[in-house]
This record gives C-alpha cells, structure tokens and sequence, in this order.
C-alpha cells in the first residue's frame, strides 16, 4: 500500500487526475465512473483528489501518459507500454521473485514434518508470507532479456532467477538448499480497466521436499491494484489459493477475502487442509499482511473440541516510514550482503537504472533505463539479422505445456549449470571483490550490444 508520506506519493495514475481539474469530467465519463465514490481500503475519510495531488508526477508528465494510456483500456499491458521511472522501486522483477525466500524456514519446517497436513500448514504459510510485500504499489524494472539474479547467506539457500523471454515477458527461478527445491517459471497477464489493472499469474510453481520427495504446486489467486486514478493506490488479491500435494493428493484451499465497504475484509484469508478424500482436517485464518494460524477440525470444519488455535507464521518488523515501504529483508536483497563471490555481470544489483534510483538520482536512473531499453531493441534487431534465437544460460525450454486458469504456459527448467559454475568459482582461492562503480552491468548476447 502507497505512502501517505506526501514525499512518496500514492502510487502509478494515482497522481494524474487531480491535476487535471477541466480533464477529471471527460476521465470519469470515458472510464464509465461518473459519479464516483471513493472507498480509501484503511477506512479514512481523507479527500481523493488531495491524496491524488500528492503524487510525484510533474505537471508536463501527467497530462501526456493519461491521454497515452487511454488506448489501452481493456488491453493486456505487460511490456506494451514505456513507463516513467518516478513510478518504480529500485528492484526488479527478478529480485520480487527473491523476496518470496524470506520465510524459507517455513518450507524447511514443511521438510521435517511428518504430519502430512501439518506440513501442508508451513507451506501454505510461505506463499501467504510474500504478499506482505506484495502490497506496495511502486513498479519494479522489467528485467532486461539475459539478467539475472543470484542470493545466497540467506537460509542456506542458493538462488538464481533469469530472464528468459521479452515477448511475452517471462522470468524462471530456482531456490535450493538441504530441505526444499523450489523452481518457477513465470509470466502475468494484465487487463487494463482505467481505474484499475487486474493481474492474472499465468505461472508454474513447484516446490519439492527432499525428504520424501513430496512435489508441491501452486496455483494463486489473481491481484487487483486499485485506484489507479482516484484516490490511494492499493492492491488485492480476492480469490482462492490452492496448494495440492501432487504426491499424495492432500491440498489447501484458502480464501483471499475481497476489500469491502471501509475496508472491511481486506487482508483477511480463512479455508482448510483437506486430505485426498477432500474432509478437511485443519482449518488455517488470519490476515495476508500479519500472520496465519491453524486449528485442528471435524468434518463439518469445525474446531476439535480441546484444541486451540495455534500461530504458523507471522510478519517480521518492518523499518518504519522507509521510503518505498522496503522489508529489512528486501534491503538485503539489494545489497551485497547476499551476493556471491565473482558476481555475474547480468546480475539486477549492477543495473545502472536500478542503482541510480536507489541513491535518489531520477534523472539519471531515467536515462539509463531508456539506453538499456535501445540497447535490448539493438540487439534484438542484431540477433535476428543473424538468424539466431535467444538461448538462455541457466534454463531450459521444455516441450511442456502447464494450463493455468488464465491460460497455456510454456515451461523453463533448471538445467544445473548454475551450480557448476558457483562451485567452480567458491573453488577459487582469491575472488575479485565487487565494485559497483567498476563493474558493467552486461546482460548482453553479443559483445557489440554491451553497453559503451
């Protein structure tokens, strides 16, 4: 949820309308919402269009990129459009894909557990957990085709994510440590409604437990970001979560409440284990943004009788009014603290756009996006004068097809040449340290498209 610092703004067209008082009639008629009533989702009762005015737009800006974006309304606008970097967070997709690795300990409790729906519970509770940082509404950088992003000394865990495909945007993670392998291949589809886009995860999410090899898989539920143009921007995610043991057939199903009236519901997510028979057998409750609990239940999916509602996982502090609403965990993950030795070159920290936004320099940051965005249509246009397609290095397309409710999704699969090469390099007695302002961020294919 944005800000209400009135130095951070309110979140993507949430800044357009307001100064645009002869032009706010002809919005309203045009997106179908004359006559309007704004509901603020924490139930205040502070004016829309003085929450608008806070935006960080410039007056020249807003005018242009509502009337470009017009067109659009009812379109999927995944990687059509050219935004603006004063609407975006210094991370990119590759490093939100990362974040969901915060509460890894939860999948390693789901590892150790020998109560099948228990630990249905944990793995639940770690795809609940990453919607806390779901909620803020600044828009992190599409990765470049070829950029990558690696974590470790964080949980034991190794991590590497790459951008896989341009047209469509797709990006495929793998997460291991000694509990859990977790593999994603990832694509969203989006509908554009004016006021509001809804994002539809076309993606394949398996998590397998080393233990016994149980293969988890998800299937979420889509988000809704809000008030684009009136009022405080904010996003849902209303609709059912449905984590299935693919091994034995045990599942979760969990109700992401809609945001109603004032507010009320928002948050909020209630359903239950079921075993392959599908009884229930433990109910799960709580909010998205603090914590999830569990309770043991009978057939009717009532409490058991002597049993009490137990905590399965709670949100961590959070630093208080930082700026884009960062996690201390999300600090991390752009630091150096969780890189590797020998850093690659296409890594999402080295982006000079990414980097520039962080220190504060908008200027800078919006010139360097632009010239790596020309520099991915250069090469583009290089790559298929020679006749060549994209390869990437750490995964591999499938013949594989995974139908989502949304759509088809090709599938990419870790082929392992990630480890060969981190082993190859922690071998190595003396790495070079990394220098931010020494090292080239170079996601390129060919050395004539790296930047000068």
């Amino acid at each position: 949820m944005a800000s209400t610092d009135p130095k951070q703004g309110g979140g993507f067209f949430a800044s357009i309308a307001a100064s645009l008082s002869n032009f706010t009639k002809s919005v309203n008629g045009f997106v179908g919402y004359e006559g309007l009533e704004v509901v603020n989702p924490e139930g205040g009762t502070e004016d829309s269009e003085e929450e608008a005015k806070r935006g960080r737009w410039k007056q020249e800006d807003r005018d242009s990129y509502w009337k470009m974006m017009q067109k659009y309304i009812g379109s999927d606008v995944t990687s059509m459009v050219t935004l603006p970097v004063l609407i975006f967070e210094p991370m990119s997709m590759l490093q939100k894909m990362a974040e969901l690795m915060e509460y890894s300990y939860l999948l390693d409790l789901a590892d150790e557990c020998e109560d099948p729906h228990m630990r249905l519970v944990h793995a639940a509770s770690f795809f609940i957990s990453v919607y806390y940082g779901l909620q803020r509404t600044w828009k992190p950088f599409n990765p470049i085709l070829g950029e990558t992003y690696e974590m470790v000394n964080h949980g034991g865990i190794t991590f590497i994510a790459e951008q896989v495909s341009h047209h469509p945007p797709m990006s495929a993670a793998h997460a291991e440590n000694e509990h859990f392998i977790y593999d994603i291949s990832s694509k969203v589809k989006t509908k554009f409604l004016g006021n509001s886009v809804d994002v539809y995860p076309l993606g394949r999410t398996r998590v397998t437990l080393k233990r016994d090899g149980a293969v988890l898989g998800l299937v979420p539920p889509p988000t809704k970001v809000n008030n684009l143009i009136f009022g405080r921007t904010w996003i849902d995610s209303p609709g059912e979560m449905i984590l299935t043991n693919l091994t034995t057939g045990d599942k979760v199903v969990l109700y992401f409440q809609p945001c109603g009236w004032l507010g009320a519901g928002r948050y909020e997510v209630d359903g239950y284990v079921y075993n392959a028979a599908e009884e229930p057998k433990i109910l799960m409750t709580g909010k998205w943004n603090e914590s999830m609990s569990y309770q043991p239940c009978d057939l009717e999916g009532e409490p058991l009788p002597g049993t009490e509602l137990k905590e399965a996982w709670r949100v961590a502090d959070a630093p208080k009014n930082d700026r884009f609403q960062y996690t201390y965990f999300a600090h991390k993950i752009n630091s150096f603290d969780t890189a590797p030795k020998k850093l690659l070159a296409s890594d999402s920290r080295l982006r000079p756009d990414r980097y520039a936004l962080e220190k504060g320099d908008l200027s800078l940051a919006g010139l360097e996006k632009s010239r790596l965005e020309e520099k991915q249509r250069d090469e583009k246009r290089n790559r298929e004068a020679k006749g060549h397609q994209f390869t990437p290095k750490w995964f591999d397309l499938t013949s594989e097809i995974n139908p989502t409710p949304w759509g088809d999704l090709e599938v990419y699969s870790y082929n392992g040449k990630y480890a060969e090469h981190r082993a190859a390099v922690d071998s190595l007695d003396s790495v070079e340290e990394v220098d931010i302002t020494s090292t080239n961020f170079n996601p390129w294919q060919y050395e004539n498209s790296a930047p000068e």
